[in-house]
C-alpha cells in the first residue's frame, strides 16, 4: 500500500506542470516544496516556443496571456550577442509571452490545485530509498520528520537537485566563469534615449541599442516604457547563491566596471543574477526515481530552460499515469528518457552555439557574429533558428515511417457534423486521440478496440496531411496513415502503434486504492 501515486519534489514550473498533467490523467500527485512561500527572486521572464502550443492545447494559454503585460510582444530575441528578429515574417516560427516566473508558478499552481493536486510547502525531502514496487521519501516538515511511500518520485528540484544526487545520477558538463546581471530600471534625466533605441550616457557618449562589448565585459540594453531593460556580463569565478537577491548597488557597480562610467538608475522592477552552466543528467530515470526540469539539464543561455523543463513534464506525465493505472506497455516509461534526453541535447546544441558567439572578444569573434547576423537576414536560416530555439523542430525518434511520426500535431481546423473544431480543442482533456480525416471505417474499427483509452474522432480538414493520425496526450503523433494507403498496410501498423504506446486492448485499467480513475470517453462525430 502506498500513501500517494507520485511524489513531486519541487514546486517550480516543471514540478507544477507535472502535478497538473498527472491530475488531468487521473493520478494522485503530491508536491513537496522546501520553501514555505513562493520565492520572489526574479528568474525566468516569460514562456516561449513549443510550450505555448501545449498550453493552448490544454485550453489554458489565455490565462497566461491575460496575466502578461504584453502578450503579443514583438518577436525579437537575443541569440548569443546577436539579434534574431522574426517580425519581418508574417508567421513567426517562435513567439513569447512575457511573464515573471513568480506569476508563471502562481498560474501553474492554480491549475494543479483545480485538478486536485496537493502542494505542501515547507516540506523538504532529506532521504530517498526504493525497491521494485515503491519509493520512500524521508521528509522534514513544519511538524517534524515523517515518511511517505509512493509508486514513483520525480525530482523537479532544480540544478542543485538533491534527488539527483541521492539517486546516484551523474550530472556532467561545464560551468562557465561568467555572471549575468539583468534588470528593468528607470534612468536619470541625464541619460538621453533616442528614437531608434540608442542611449546617450554622460561621460561616455552614444551607445547603440543592443549588445555593447568592452574589454571588461558586455553591456546590453533595450528601451522599454519608463526606462531600460539592461544586462551586464562579466567573467567571474564566484559561485553565487541563486536565492541571494541582486541589489541595485551591485548592478550599478557591475555597470561601472563594464562601461567605465556611472549609469544613473532607480526604481528597479526586476533585479536578477545568474551564472551559466551546461550540464545534462546521464539518465533521467533510476528505477522509480525520475528527473525533470533543471534537475535534468542546465542550459547556458536565457529563454530556454523553463520551457524545456515544462515540456519534460508534459512528456512524462501520461507515461507515469499509464504505469500507475496498470495499462502501460513494456518500456513505455523508458521512452521518457529516450525522448527528453534527445530534446535536452537539442536545447544544449543551440545554447552552446550561443556560448561560442557571445564569449569571443577578439576580431575573429566579432566577424563570426557579423556573419551570423547576416545569415539571419535570409528567411530559411531565420526559420531554422526559430524552430531550434523554440523547440518546435523536435521529432521524437519512434517507430513508424510516416513523415509525421514523432512530430507535434499541427493545429488543424476540423469540420464535423457538429460544427468546426480544432486539434487543439481535441487535446484539452489530455487524452490520446485517433483522428480519422478521410472516412476510414476500417481504421476506426481498430481504434475502437482501445476506445476505453483513446478518443476517436472523424472530421474533414482542408488539405489533410494524412488519412488518419494517432496523437499522444503530449501532442506528438504516434502513427499516421499515408493518403490513400491501403487498409492491408495501414491496419497492421496502426495496431502496432496502439499496442506500443497504449498497451494491449484487452488489458483493463487498474488503480491504486483511493486514487481517481480517468473517465473513459469515446467521441464519435462525423461530417460524412
Amino acid at each position: 500500500m502506498t500513501d500517494i501515486d507520485v511524489i513531486i519534489v519541487g514546486a517550480g514550473p516543471a514540478g507544477l506542470t507535472l502535478a497538473a498533467e498527472l491530475s488531468l490523467a487521473g493520478v494522485r500527485p503530491l508536491v513537496l516544496e522546501k520553501h514555505l512561500a513562493p520565492r520572489d527572486v526574479p528568474k525566468a521572464s516569460g514562456i516561449a516556443g513549443r510550450i505555448l502550443d501545449v498550453l493552448r492545447y490544454r485550453g489554458i494559454l489565455d490565462r497566461f496571456e491575460a496575466a502578461s503585460s504584453d502578450p503579443h510582444v514583438a518577436a525579437r530575441f537575443p541569440f548569443g550577442g546577436t539579434h534574431v528578429d522574426f517580425t519581418q515574417l508574417a508567421d513567426p516560427p517562435m513567439r513569447a509571452v512575457p511573464l515573471p516566473q513568480m506569476e508563471i508558478e502562481r498560474l501553474l499552481a492554480e491549475r494543479a490545485r483545480e485538478l486536485g493536486a496537493e502542494i505542501n510547502r515547507g516540506h523538504e525531502v532529506v532521504g530517498v530509498s526504493q525497491d521494485e514496487a515503491t519509493v520512500t521519501a524521508e521528509v522534514r516538515g513544519p511538524d517534524g520528520q515523517y515518511r511517505l511511500t509512493a509508486r514513483y518520485l520525480v525530482g523537479c528540484d532544480g540544478g542543485r537537485s538533491r534527488i539527483r544526487d541521492m539517486a546516484g545520477i551523474g550530472f556532467p558538463g561545464t560551468t562557465y566563469p561568467e555572471v549575468n546581471r539583468v534588470a528593468q530600471v528607470c534612468v536619470g534625466d541625464s541619460v538621453t534615449v533616442h528614437d531608434n533605441g540608442d542611449i546617450e550616457v554622460p561621460g561616455l557618449g552614444r551607445l547603440p541599442f543592443g549588445f555593447n562589448r568592452t574589454d571588461r565585459g558586455m553591456f546590453a540594453f533595450a528601451p522599454n516604457p519608463g526606462g531600460l531593460f539592461l544586462q551586464t556580463v562579466e567573467d567571474e569565478a564566484a559561485d553565487y547563491d541563486d536565492d541571494e537577491p541582486l541589489t541595485l548597488t551591485e548592478l550599478a557597480d557591475s555597470v561601472r566596471r563594464v562601461l567605465g562610467v556611472d549609469l544613473p538608475m532607480s526604481d528597479p522592477k526586476r533585479l536578477s543574477r545568474f551564472t551559466f552552466k551546461d550540464r545534462q543528467a546521464e539518465r533521467y530515470r533510476e528505477g522509480r526515481i525520475l528527473l525533470a526540469g533543471d534537475a535534468a539539464h542546465l542550459l547556458p543561455a536565457t529563454g530556454t530552460a523553463l520551457n524545456v523543463g515544462m515540456l519534460d513534464s508534459v512528456n512524462l506525465a501520461w507515461k507515469l499515469a499509464a504505469d500507475v493505472q496498470g495499462w502501460a506497455p513494456a518500456g513505455l516509461l523508458d521512452t521518457y528518457h529516450d525522448e527528453r534526453h534527445f530534446a535536452g541535447a537539442r536545447a544544449r546544441l543551440q545554447t552552446r552555439a550561443q556560448v561560442a558567439l557571445r564569449r569571443g572578444h577578439d576580431e575573429a569573434a566579432d566577424s563570426l557574429r557579423e556573419i551570423f547576423q547576416e545569415l539571419l537576414s535570409d528567411e530559411p536560416a531565420l526559420r531554422r533558428i526559430g524552430a531550434l530555439v523554440g523547440g518546435t523542430d523536435i521529432r521524437y525518434p519512434m517507430p513508424g515511417e510516416h513523415a509525421l511520426t514523432g512530430v507535434f500535431a499541427t493545429d488543424l481546423t476540423l469540420h464535423t457534423d457538429q460544427g468546426a473544431t480544432s486539434v487543439a480543442e481535441l487535446m484539452h482533456a489530455g487524452r490520446p486521440v485517433f483522428l480519422d480525416l478521410a472516412d476510414r471505417p476500417e481504421l476506426r474499427e481498430i481504434g475502437g478496440e482501445w476506445a476505453h483509452r483513446i478518443d476517436i474522432r472523424t472530421a474533414k480538414t482542408d488539405g489533410h496531411p494524412a488519412d488518419a493520425m494517432l496523437i499522444r496526450p503530449d501532442g506528438h503523433i504516434a502513427w499516421a496513415a499515408r493518403i490513400g494507403e491501403p487498409a492491408d498496410t495501414a491496419a497492421p501498423t496502426l495496431r502496432e502503434a496502439l499496442s506500443h504506446w497504449f498497451g494491449s486492448a484487452s488489458v483493463a485499467q487498474s488503480r491504486v486504492p483511493g486514487s481517481i480513475p480517468a473517465p473513459p470517453q469515446m467521441w464519435m462525430t462525423s461530417c460524412l
